[in-house]
């Protein structure tokens, strides 16, 4: 079994090298195009000199490593490599591909008649859906190497991201690199940097608009999958970082790929559509199609990061050390929800599971809720909290409480690591909806 990152830097293998200034962090904006002006700029992105480092890493890191290691030597499973998984690339791949298919070549409206429209909408949806489950499950696995042992494996998988106009080359810097090391502290940990248009965290800087946030957010992170089109990468490959991390090297093959899965993306979405149809149908349908990709892919982050009972830590004072290691800063940060359903497991790439994805983020998703109860016994053990939400309902209220909460402009006072925002973390059955 490959060994949990010892220390932030290992886990920054494709980032070259770390920002040396906080202050020229590039903050991504919430819908295409809007630059995010110095001013919005929260307090700890501006004060940090260098990303903080993590306490020496404690008992429970080992244990938990332990236990995991023994649970694949007993049950001879492999880690990466698992057929089940081949068998559901097989068919959420058949799946988008048959969807898109009907949409463009069948004749729906001779068989369908008046109910042409309802059926358009719902293979419209079904096809932002299909979108969503390459994302978290085909595509997710591949680019953290856990869909294969062989890298060429999991590179080719790995393009399933840039088929579908993102690019596969920042995301791995992006979500592998930053996001799994620094989860939820600001000014690092960039899919919570939302500013000017929303505050995810009580250290960004409050704005009269926030008061509002819990409310437009949700159509707002409709756009997230078209954003990352149009906007974030061009914006990524032109700063050369994501947040903390910095791209590696960019040679003329990666800019081909950038452009070929632009390429890709518009033929898929509007070219061919736009042969058997006509344009502004073939434009509605693709909005309600990227909106429900959007949706989904935010939401599925949303639930595992920002919520009532995780942390964001902070240090002490910049250049000091968070307080926990890097395992434990996990169990901090993240939640699971749903535990059990089995749909909901499925068609997200087991990121319900997500306190076990940020803690073995190199194991095949399919393991996720075995390994869940390994996680769950070495945190009792060691007088640690596991997070969770019983439900998808749970967690979605959470969040809803949790952006009002930050819509006050002092919601939780922020000095340290031991007040971090939060309400507190709560058993799991005072939590249903």
């Amino acid at each position: 079994m490959e060994r949990l990152p010892s220390r932030a830097g290992s886990v920054m293998r494709e980032s070259r090298s770390f920002v040396p200034s906080m202050a020229n962090l590039a903050l991504s904006a919430v819908l295409p195009c809007v630059a995010v002006p110095r001013g919005f700029m929260s307090a700890q992105a501006t004060s940090a000199i260098r990303p903080p480092r993590f306490a020496k890493e404690g008992a429970f890191r080992h244990d938990l490593e332990a236990r995991v290691a023994d649970y694949f030597a007993k049950t001879g499973l492999p880690e990466r490599d698992v057929p089940a998984m081949y068998l559901k690339t097989a068919i959420i791949m058949a799946w988008f591909f048959g969807n898109w298919a009907v949409l463009v070549f069948a004749p729906i409206r001779e068989i369908a008649g008046p109910l042409t429209v309802p059926l358009y909408l719902l293979l419209a949806m079904s096809q932002g859906m299909s979108v969503g489950a390459i994302g978290m499950s085909v595509m997710h696995d591949a680019n953290h190497g856990a869909y294969s042992k062989l890298p060429w494996v999991n590179r080719l998988v790995g393009w399933s991201l840039d088929m579908l106009g993102a690019s596969s080359f920042v995301w791995r810097t992006k979500h592998n690199a930053v996001h799994h090391t620094w989860t939820n502290v600001d000014g690092c940990d960039d899919d919570i940097a939302m500013e000017p248009l929303s505050r995810m965290t009580a250290s960004q800087q409050y704005r009269p608009w926030y008061a509002a946030q819990h409310l437009y957010m949700w159509p707002l992170y409709c756009m997230l999958h078209v954003k990352w089109v149009i906007h974030d990468d061009f914006k990524d490959f032109r700063n050369g970082k994501v947040s903390v991390g910095l791209l590696p090297r960019r040679s003329w093959t990666t800019y081909l790929t950038l452009f070929l899965s632009k390429v890709s993306y518009v033929c898929l979405a509007f070219v061919i559509p736009m042969l058997y149809h006509d344009a502004l149908p073939t434009v509605g349908l693709w909005l309600l199609s990227t909106s429900v990709t959007g949706l989904v892919l935010a939401v599925t982050f949303q639930l595992a990061h920002c919520v009532e009972i995780v942390e964001f830590p902070l240090p002490e004072a910049p250049g000091k050390p968070l307080a926990r290691d890097w395992a434990e800063h996990q169990l901090a940060t993240t939640a699971d929800f749903a535990e059990g359903n089995k749909l909901a497991t499925w068609l997200m790439g087991g990121l319900n599971y997500q306190v076990v994805h940020h803690l073995f983020p190199k194991i095949c998703h399919l393991h996720y809720p075995a390994l869940s109860k390994l996680v769950a016994a070495a945190a009792e053990e060691h007088g640690l909290q596991y997070r969770r939400y019983p439900t998808v309902r749970s967690a979605v209220s959470s969040h809803y409480r949790y952006l009002r909460m930050l819509a006050q402009p002092n919601p939780v006072a922020v000095t340290s690591e031991t007040n971090s925002v939060g309400t507190g973390v709560l058993p799991p059955t005072t939590l249903a909806a």
